[in-house]
C-alpha cells in the first residue's frame, strides 16, 4: 500500500507540474501573439486606407494578380497531370494490418499534420454517413468528376482570356510561372539540347509578350510546386544533382526571358512543398516510407536536407540573375507561406511552437543575404489539437478549411519584419485569397486583409504590393476544382465561360482608386451578417471526424454549412481562451467566485433605525 501511495503521490506531482508547465508556456505564448490588436487605423473616416500615400525606395505601392502553370495550363503532361490519372490503393483496399494499410494510414495522419488540415489516423471514427462526405480514393479529388479536367484554364492556348481579366482590373504586376518539365521534357543526361523544349521557351516569351502589351509587368515563378516526373524518379531534391539541373533550366528562362520580366521568384512555399511530398506523399514526386517520415526533421532528414538543396538552388539562381548586364535593376526573391498558428487545448502549445520552429524562419535565415523582396502567402489560422487541426465552429472557414483571420496578416507582417529589418528590404504579399464560391465571404476577406496589411504599413513594415489569387477558378493542387479562389467563375461543362464575380468589381475599384472606403466595408459585411443570420449554406470541402478535426484530403463534393456570425473584422476579432475540457472547466472554477464576488458588492442594503430613517453603515 505504502508503494501504491508513493505511486499515486509521484503521479500527481508529476501531473501538476506538467500542467503547470503547459500553463506557462500558454500564457507566454498569448502575451507575446494574442494580445489586442491597437489597430492604427481611424474607423470613423470615410477612407479608411489610401495606398497612394506610401511609396517606398523600389515605387509606388501596387497591386497585382497570380497565376501558376499547374492551375491554368492545358496541353501540359507534368506531374499533377500524372498524379490525378493514377488510381492509388487505398487502405481500405490493402490487407487490413498489411504494410500497405498501415503506410496508407501513416501518410494520411502526418500529411494532414502538415498541411495544416489534419486528418485522424482512424479513418473509421469519421463523423459524415454518406460516402460523399468522405475523402475520395484519388489522389486529387474533385478533378475526375469535373468536365474537361485536363484543360484546366487553357492559358497555353489561349492566354489572352486570363490576362485581358487581369488588365480590366487595374493591376499593374502580373504574377505567373514557367513550368520546368514543359521547357525540359526529359532528364539532361545527354546534355541540355537533347533535352529542351526551344519551342515551348519561345512560346512562353510569346505570352510574356502578351502580358506586357496590356500594360503588366511580370513577376514571374521558377518553381511553383511542380517538379519534373523524370526528376521524381531519381529523388528529386533529396538528390544534390537537381541543384544542377535547376540552374541549367534557370539559365535557359533567364536568358531568353530577362528582359521581359520585372521581378523573379525562384521558389514558391519550399517548406510547404518539402513537407507535402517528401514528408508525406500527399503531392506527386515522391513515396515516402515510414523511416522517411519518422526521421524527416532530424538534422540530417529530408526535410532539412531537401531545404538546404533549395536555398543552395536560390542563391545560385539570385547570382546568376544579377549577374545579367542591364539598365533595370532585377529584384529576387521568394515567396514564403505563413498561417498563423494557435493551440486549441491547454497542451497544444508545444506543437505550434515546434511547427513555427521548422516553418516560419529557417528557410529564410539560410538565403537572407541573397533576396531583394520577401514574399509573404497569407490566407488565414490553424488551430492546432493534438495530432492535428481543429474546426472551431464559432470561426469562419473557406471552402478549403483554412480559418478566416485578418488580424494575422498583421501580427504576421510585424512579426517578420522585427526579425528582418536588418536586411532594409521590402515585403510583397505574392498571395492573399479565399475559396468562396458564394463570394459573400470573398469581399469582406479582401478590404479586411487590404486593411490588415495597411495598418502594418502605418506601424512602419515596408510593404512594396499586394498580389491577389487569383483570376478565375482553376485546379487547386490535390484538392482538384471544389475550392473556387476566383474573382471569376468558370463553368467547366460550357466552354470555360468565364462569370465576374461582385468581388472581381469591388477588386476592381479597390485598385484604380488606391482606397478603402467606409462604405464599402460596410456594404461587404453587412452582405455576410445576413447570410449568417439567415442560415443560408456554402460548400465545404472538407470532411470532419467526430472529434472535430479536418480531414487532409478534399471531398469530390462538398458538404454545406451555415456562415458563422462572427465578428473577424480587421482589429475587432476577440481571441477565445483555451478550448479543450481541462482549460474550460478550470476557467468556471476560477472565473466563477470572481463573477459571484462581483455580484455580492452591487447589493445595496438600505440601513434605518428604529423610527425608520435612513442612515450611512460605516460597513458600506
Amino acid at each position: 500500500m505504502n508503494i501504491v501511495a508513493l505511486l499515486v503521490k509521484v503521479a500527481g506531482l508529476f501531473a501538476t507540474i506538467t500542467v503547470g508547465a503547459n500553463a506557462f508556456s500558454y500564457t507566454r505564448f498569448r502575451r507575446r501573439n494574442l494580445g489586442k490588436i491597437r489597430s492604427p487605423i481611424d474607423e470613423s473616416k470615410e477612407v479608411l486606407a489610401d495606398f497612394n500615400s506610401h511609396e517606398h525606395k523600389e515605387g509606388k505601392f501596387f497591386f497585382g494578380l497570380a497565376t501558376a502553370p499547374a492551375h491554368s495550363e492545358d496541353e501540359l503532361d507534368d506531374a499533377w497531370l500524372q498524379f490525378a490519372k493514377e488510381t492509388p490503393s487505398s487502405a481500405s483496399d490493402a490487407v487490413p494490418g498489411s504494410e500497405a494499410a498501415t503506410r496508407k494510414k501513416i501518410k494520411l495522419a502526418v500529411g494532414a499534420i502538415t498541411k495544416g488540415l489534419a486528418k485522424n489516423k482512424h479513418i473509421k471514427e469519421v463523423k459524415a454517413a454518406s460516402a460523399d462526405d468522405k475523402p475520395p480514393a484519388n489522389n486529387v479529388a474533385a478533378w475526375h468528376n469535373a468536365p474537361h479536367a485536363e484543360d484546366r484554364l487553357k492559358f497555353w492556348s489561349d492566354p489572352d482570356k486570363e490576362v485581358k481579366l487581369a488588365k480590366e482590373t487595374g493591376v499593374t504586376v502580373f504574377r505567373m510561372g514557367i513550368d520546368w518539365s514543359r521547357i525540359m521534357p526529359k532528364e539532361p543526361t545527354e546534355g541540355i539540347k537533347e533535352a529542351v523544349d526551344y519551342e515551348a521557351l519561345e512560346h512562353y516569351k510569346w505570352i510574356l509578350n502578351r502580358v506586357r502589351s496590356n500594360g503588366m509587368k511580370v513577376m514571374l515563378t521558377l518553381f511553383h510546386h511542380s517538379l519534373p516526373p523524370w526528376a521524381a524518379d531519381y529523388g528529386g531534391w533529396k538528390i544534390e544533382k537537381t541543384v544542377d539541373y535547376f540552374m541549367d533550366f534557370t539559365r535557359l528562362v533567364v536568358d531568353s526571358m530577362f528582359e521581359l520580366v520585372d521581378s523573379w521568384v525562384t521558389f514558391n512555399e519550399p517548406h510547404v512543398f518539402t513537407l507535402l511530398t517528401y514528408m508525406c506523399g500527399s503531392w506527386p514526386g515522391n513515396n515516402p516510407d515510414f523511416m522517411e517520415m519518422a526521421t524527416s526533421t532530424l538534422p540530417m532528414g529530408v526535410f532539412h536536407r531537401v531545404l538546404h538543396y533549395m536555398g543552395v538552388a536560390h542563391s545560385k539562381a539570385y547570382d546568376y540573375i544579377h549577374a545579367k548586364i542591364c539598365l533595370k535593376k532585377p529584384l529576387v526573391g521568394i515567396a514564403h507561406h505563413v498561417s498563423f498558428i494557435r493551440p486549441y487545448g491547454l497542451f497544444d502549445t508545444g506543437a505550434v511552437t515546434i511547427s513555427n520552429s521548422l516553418t516560419v524562419y529557417p528557410y529564410i535565415d539560410s538565403i537572407s543575404k541573397k533576396l531583394d523582396f520577401i514574399g509573404i502567402n497569407y490566407y488565414g489560422q490553424e488551430s492546432v489539437c493534438g495530432v492535428g487541426i481543429k474546426l472551431v465552429e464559432t470561426d469562419e472557414y473557406s471552402e478549403s478549411g483554412r480559418g478566416i483571420y485578418p488580424d494575422g496578416l498583421y501580427r504576421v507582417l510585424l512579426m517578420l519584419h522585427e526579425r528582418y529589418k536588418h536586411l532594409k528590404i521590402p515585403f510583397i504579399v505574392t498571395e492573399n485569397g479565399v475559396s468562396d464560391e458564394t463570394d459573400v465571404i470573398r469581399r469582406p476577406y479582401l478590404i479586411e486583409h487590404l486593411l490588415a496589411l495597411y495598418a502594418a504599413m502605418l506601424k512602419g513594415v515596408p510593404v512594396l504590393g499586394y498580389i491577389f489569387w487569383t483570376v478565375s477558378d482553376n485546379w487547386e493542387w490535390a484538392d482538384g476544382y471544389g475550392p473556387k479562389f476566383g474573382l471569376v467563375a468558370v463553368d467547366r461543362s460550357n466552354n470555360l465561360a468565364r462569370t465576374l464575380r461582385p468581388s472581381y468589381h469591388l477588386f476592381s475599384k479597390i485598385v484604380k482608386s488606391g482606397k478603402i472606403t467606409r462604405k464599402d466595408r460596410s456594404l461587404a459585411w453587412n452582405e455576410l451578417q445576413r447570410a449568417a443570420k439567415s442560415g443560408k449554406l456554402r460548400p465545404f470541402y472538407r470532411a470532419v471526424d467526430n472529434h472535430g478535426l479536418m480531414y487532409a484530403d478534399g471531398l469530390d463534393k462538398p458538404q454545406w454549412r451555415p456562415y458563422v456570425d462572427r465578428d473577424w473584422r480587421f482589429g475587432h476579432y476577440q481571441v477565445e481562451g483555451l478550448q479543450d475540457p481541462l482549460s474550460r472547466v478550470a476557467r468556471v472554477l476560477l472565473i466563477w467566485p470572481l463573477i459571484m464576488n462581483k455580484r455580492i458588492r452591487k447589493v445595496k442594503v438600505k440601513h434605518t433605525d428604529e423610527t425608520g430613517a435612513a442612515y450611512a453603515s460605516p460597513f458600506n
